[in-house]
């Protein structure tokens, strides 16, 4: 009996020291995962730069401009805050992505909610499924930084979404105003009252910051950093340039307007042309799972050996491995930007 106690013990301390040894593991890839940003991006930002500091000039009078800037979220525990203030690394970027959801969603609370995933993945594939303390330290870590990463950017493409939906009907808008002899300032100000969803919120943003002082082109680009949309960029550009060279603002709002409407029917028609791709994808996808759920209905004793087994456990984890590679490189061949 003492054996048995000791054993135990023994291997509950195994169990802990996996599991931090885990959540210090889950933490380091979040602090690389925000931390890394693609050539592509930063090209595109590097150009957006240049466009900003063209319009808003880089002189002494645009050194000392006005600037509204937007309070940084906090979570209920300040303490998260503080360690994600000194420890992940460019926290713009991550203050940034959680920006563009819409919600007030703080570093602090997303990096308490990777750990929190993380170590609940963890502990239910180690109890639940008895898996290997190793397989399941690494699904928790894996759980950890993939999950709420995959549902921001869920809740950034809804946004998004939205927003493209109505923003063409909101530039009609300010070129009706235009047209009728008001401001473009004050156009904007009528959108932000008229329209709803993530066009008049961000709309009202910008007028709230023109009211306060800043400049047409720094309220905009703001907005623009926020909202992270090229369709957006191609509005401040146009302003932008509009002011530099003059001419009929009302025209040129026109047909951004109806290039963006042109574009968003291009995003769908790709994406009819495509539907037979990405239905193969799901099923393909899908298909190991459900054959992984008749068999344990089936003959669990024969399929139960993948998860009690360390073997089945390798075999389990390298076959996962490679249908998300397999299910990513398919989703990948079937998306276009245009």
């Amino acid at each position: 009996m003492s054996d048995l106690f000791e054993s135990g013990s023994e291997l509950g301390m195994i169990t802990v020291a996996v599991f931090l040894c885990a959540t210090l593991l889950l933490v380091f890839m979040l602090l690389a995962l925000v931390g890394q940003g693609s050539a592509r991006a930063r090209k595109a930002s590097r150009r957006v730069d240049a466009l900003r500091r063209r319009g808003s000039g880089t002189g002494p009078a645009a050194a000392t401009a006005a600037s509204i800037k937007i309070e940084e979220s906090t979570s209920a525990i300040p303490m998260m805050d503080e360690l994600a203030r000194r420890l992940v690394p460019r926290r713009a970027i991550l203050n940034d992505r959680l920006a563009r959801t819409g919600r007030s969603i703080s570093a602090g609370s997303y990096a308490m909610v990777c750990v929190g995933v993380g170590v609940l993945i963890g502990l239910i594939a180690y109890f639940l499924f008895t898996l290997a303390p190793a397989l399941a330290a690494l699904l928790g870590v894996a759980g950890g930084v993939g999950l709420p990463h995959i549902i921001i950017g869920v809740m950034i493409a809804r946004r998004t979404k939205a927003f493209l939906a109505q923003f063409p009907e909101a530039i009609e808008l300010i070129v009706r105003g235009i047209k009728s002899g008001l401001p473009v300032t004050e156009e904007i100000a009528v959108v932000g009252r008229e329209m709803t969803g993530p066009v008049g919120v961000e709309f009202r943003k910008i007028s709230d910051a023109l009211r306060f002082g800043q400049t047409l082109e720094e309220a905009l680009w703001e907005a623009a950093g926020r909202l992270g949309v090229p369709e957006f960029n191609f509005f401040v550009i146009s302003l932008s340039v509009q002011r530099e060279t003059g001419g009929n603002l009302a025209e040129t709002l026109e047909n951004l307007a109806d290039i963006l409407r042109r574009r968003r029917v291009m995003k769908l028609k790709i994406k009819a042309m495509s539907s037979e791709a990405r239905a193969s994808a799901y099923i393909i996808g899908s298909l190991p799972f459900l054959m992984l759920g008749i068999l344990f209905l089936v003959a669990p004793d024969y399929i139960i050996q993948l998860f009690t087994d360390q073997r089945g456990n390798i075999m389990l984890g390298g076959a996962v491995m490679l249908q998300a590679l397999g299910v990513f490189i398919m989703f990948k061949m079937v998306r276009f930007d245009i």
